[in-house]
């Protein structure tokens, strides 16, 4: 009805307390005194003040005589009083698009603390999956599921947080509106979302305990896969490291962006307060490759996490769209990578250790001296998702 209308999206009302039917909007959890969820405000149920604020723009019957430009003016005016305006699909949609605040399917004004409450929520979720996840009758093997949007349920906050690094606070501003027009995230901002995008790939956060994984058998017949159940390397069996690996790319995949590591080596060069691509590929390398090793299924998963980083940095490293220096700083964290697994590969006594470096070592010298020689397959893409609630299967028992 809106498009009806004349309405273009308006991707910033979710940080404007719901402002727009024109946002996307992901479903709004609380949680409880008690530690249970509260979906009570999931979804709402209305026109919000920025919709009538656009009709009332496009629409309002003036009186003969009025100065149309100048009531329209004011319209907008009141609005910016009230903390509306208005950020659409060309800032909001692409990976590398700079709006800290203009997101699909997120919430909330701060996507950092968003980010970090949405994974508190998947957290408690987990915990209480089961078979009581599906209906009685219906397939084990159709947990998956409804697994798939729990497990990713923060894939679309943490694009938003992720425009946090290497942000542009701006508006659509004219010359004399008296908007603010544009001046670059604070530093500080950026360097926690970028903690809080690694604390996304963590083992702890990816592992799916063993309880859930007692529950997914191979799928029934009727029941193969579709594009809303998980991507495998095992086969016919669920695959958790490949689930791993799914979340690992999505987060991996908004950091080290071209166009966000082109943005991070302009900023620096300006004011080195804010942070450097340097600076936030060491920090992702420390979060991975350089992180402490735990044993047996975390320690697997860590080895996956760390393959999905080297596949970005090389990518990045290749990327003909990227800058010359953001290839650059690439190559070089890359050497620096090659250097250190040259050296845990001497000290290293554990053979899976070993063999987890050394083939990674192997693959850096290949890329030195000839980047087309090195074949890494891209980290498994994720189930569709978009737009969420429209899944095609009928593991519910409807069609």
């Amino acid at each position: 009805i809106g498009h009806t209308l004349g309405l273009p999206h308006n991707y910033i009302a979710s940080a404007q307390g719901r402002a727009s039917v024109m946002d996307y909007p992901h479903p709004m959890m609380s949680i409880r005194g008690n530690g249970t969820l509260d979906w009570s405000n999931a979804y709402d149920d209305d026109i919000g003040e920025w919709d009538k604020v656009a009709i009332e723009y496009a629409y309002r019957d003036l009186p003969d005589g009025a100065d149309e430009a100048m009531e329209l003016e004011n319209i907008l005016r009141q609005a910016w009083k009230r903390g509306l305006w208005f950020i659409t699909d060309q800032d909001a949609r692409p990976l590398g698009s700079a709006h800290p605040q203009a997101h699909l399917w997120d919430n909330g004004k701060n996507a950092i603390a968003q980010l970090n409450h949405l994974m508190k929520v998947r957290s408690i979720a987990m915990a209480n999956f089961g078979e009581a996840n599906i209906r009685n009758g219906a397939p084990y093997a159709t947990l998956e599921e409804a697994l798939v949007p729990l497990y990713l349920h923060h894939r679309y906050q943490l694009e938003a947080a992720a425009k946090v690094i290497a942000g542009l606070n701006f508006r659509y501003a004219l010359r004399g509106d008296g908007q603010p027009i544009v001046n670059i995230v604070n530093a500080s901002d950026q360097r926690r979302a970028l903690e809080s995008l690694l604390s996304t790939i963590t083992p702890e956060a990816l592992a799916i305990p063993e309880n859930i994984l007692d529950f997914l058998p191979p799928r029934a017949f009727g029941y193969p896969r579709t594009r809303e159940t998980f991507n495998a390397h095992t086969g016919v069996a669920f695959d958790p490291l490949a689930a791993a690996e799914t979340a690992a790319g999505l987060t991996l995949k908004t950091i080290l962006h071209a166009e966000r590591a082109a943005r991070l080596v302009e900023h620096h060069a300006r004011d080195p307060k804010y942070p450097s691509l340097s600076e936030v590929m060491d920090t992702v390398l420390d979060g991975t490759w350089y992180s402490e090793r735990s044993g047996r299924y975390h320690g697997e998963i860590q080895k996956v996490v760390d393959a999905v980083t080297l596949y970005y940095l090389m990518a990045l490293a290749a990327d003909d769209r990227a800058t010359d220096h953001v290839r650059a700083v690439a190559h070089l964290k890359l050497s620096q990578l090659g250097e250190w697994l040259e050296t845990q590969s001497r000290r290293q006594k554990d053979e899976v250790l070993l063999a987890h470096y050394r083939y990674a070592l192997n693959r850096i010298e290949r890329f030195q001296k000839n980047p087309s020689s090195v074949t890494m397959p891209e980290p498994v893409d994720p189930p569709a998702g978009s737009p969420i609630g429209m899944g095609g299967s009928d593991w519910c028992g409807w069609n």
